[in-house]
C-alpha cells in the first residue's frame, strides 16, 4: 500500500513537472508574432538556407515583418503588405526589389492593422532612444510587437549583407563577410522594427531589445538600421 501511494506521488510529481515544462515552453509563443529560425543559429551554426519563403504568408494585411534573405545575399522588410529585398551593387549604390519571392534564413512578422500615434519630443534622436521609449510606453502591452517609425532623419546608416558565394559560417565575423555600409542623410523615411526582451539571438541582437529595418520613402534605399540621427518622426505602437 505505502509503495502504491508513493509511486502515485512520483507519478503526480513528473507529470506536474512535465506541465510546467508546457506552459512555460507556451509562453514564448504569441499569435499575433510569427518567429521562423533564429538569428544565433544563422551566425553560430551557419543555417543561412531558407526557412521560409515568403510569398507563403497567406494573410499579408497590414503585414510587417524583418530578417536576411537566404545565405545572406540581401535584407528583407515586409511594410504594410508590401515585401521589398536590398542588395549590394557596389560600395556606394544598392538595388531595391519589390517582391515576395524571396526566402529567409530566419524572420520576424506580425499582423498590425489598428495603430496608436505618438509625436517623438526633440531630445529621441537615436536607436538607444527609440528602444527606451518603446520598452516605457510598454510595459503594460503584451510582448513581443511589431513597431513603426515615419518621418524625416538628418542621417542614419544602414547596411546589407552581402554574403560571397560559398563562404561557410561558424561565427558572427564569417556571417558578415562582404557586408557592405551605406550613409544616408536628410531622407523621409520608414522604420519598421520589432520588440522584444525574451529573443535575443533569435531575431534581436544579444545586446539589444528591439531589431530595425529603414526603407527611404522614394523605395531606393533599403536596409538594416544602425545608426540614427533623428529630425523629426511619429511613433506607431499597435493598438491592443
Amino acid at each position: 500500500m505505502i509503495k502504491k501511494v508513493i509511486i502515485g506521488i512520483l507519478t503526480i510529481g513528473i507529470f506536474g513537472c512535465n506541465s510546467n515544462k508546457k506552459t512555460s515552453n507556451s509562453i514564448e509563443t504569441y499569435s499575433d508574432i510569427n518567429v521562423v529560425g533564429a538569428m544565433k543559429n544563422v551566425m553560430w551554426k551557419g543555417e543561412l538556407g531558407a526557412s521560409i519563403q515568403l510569398d507563403t504568408i497567406s494573410n499579408k494585411k497590414g503585414l510587417y515583418g524583418i530578417g536576411p534573405e537566404s545565405y545572406l545575399t540581401g535584407e528583407l522588410l515586409i511594410n504594410d503588405g508590401k515585401s521589398y529585398v536590398s542588395k549590394v551593387t557596389s560600395d556606394s549604390t544598392m538595388t531595391v526589389e519589390k517582391t515576395f519571392n524571396v526566402s529567409a534564413p530566419f524572420l520576424v512578422y506580425s499582423n498590425v492593422n489598428e495603430w496608436n500615434e505618438i509625436e517623438l519630443a526633440s531630445d529621441i534622436k537615436t536607436i538607444k532612444d527609440i528602444e527606451n521609449l518603446v520598452d516605457a510606453k510598454t510595459t503594460k502591452s503584451k510582448r513581443p510587437f511589431a513597431f513603426k517609425l515615419t518621418g524625416r532623419i538628418s542621417k542614419a546608416l544602414i547596411h546589407i549583407q552581402n554574403l560571397p558565394k560559398g563562404t561557410k559560417v561558424s561565427s558572427p565575423k564569417e556571417a558578415h563577410k562582404g557586408q557592405t555600409n551605406y550613409e544616408l542623410k536628410d531622407e523621409e523615411v520608414t522604420i519598421i522594427g520589432f520588440f522584444s526582451t525574451e529573443h535575443k539571438g533569435i531575431f534581436t541582437h544579444h545586446d539589444s531589445n528591439i531589431h530595425l529595418h529603414l526603407i527611404t520613402e522614394d523605395k531606393s534605399k533599403m536596409g538594416h538600421l544602425d545608426e540614427v540621427e533623428i529630425e523629426n518622426m511619429k511613433l506607431y505602437l499597435p493598438k491592443k
